[in-house]
């Protein structure tokens, strides 16, 4: 009978201990889950990056550097490479749009459709 008391009582406590430690970490929102730890010795502690904020305020140019680093717990605020690439893709007013083909083969007659590019660097099925 003693044993299953501390049986009981290992459990809760087991469950007490997770469910606190569970509270604690749920306050810190992290973005990218996936994310492989590095070891700063075997970057030179070079996993950070700057970001450069330039502002105009009052007919002053302000230049903010702001040091971010690959935690996980930031977002990337920067372009993407589709929105880079359709920024320099549709600069012009005469570019016909930068479409692709897919295999649907979910679809009756498995034929192909076809995605496009908008000028936000947003994909749209056609």
């Amino acid at each position: 009978m003693n044993l299953k008391r501390l049986i009981i009582f290992m459990f809760f406590t087991t469950f007490i201990f997770i469910f606190y430690s569970t509270l604690a970490i749920s306050g810190e929102t992290v973005y990218y889950n996936k994310i492989k730890s590095i070891n700063p010795e075997m970057v030179d502690g070079q996993y950070c990056y700057v970001k450069i904020i330039i502002k105009e305020k009052d007919d002053r140019i302000i230049k903010e550097e702001i040091l971010e680093c690959a935690d996980g717990r930031h977002k990337f605020d920067s372009p993407g490479y589709w929105e880079m690439f359709a920024e320099f893709y549709y600069r012009d007013v005469n570019t016909p749009e930068y479409c692709r083909s897919y295999s649907r083969s979910g679809h009756a007659f498995k034929s192909f459709g076809k995605v496009c590019m908008n000028k936000d660097g947003e994909w749209e099925r056609k």
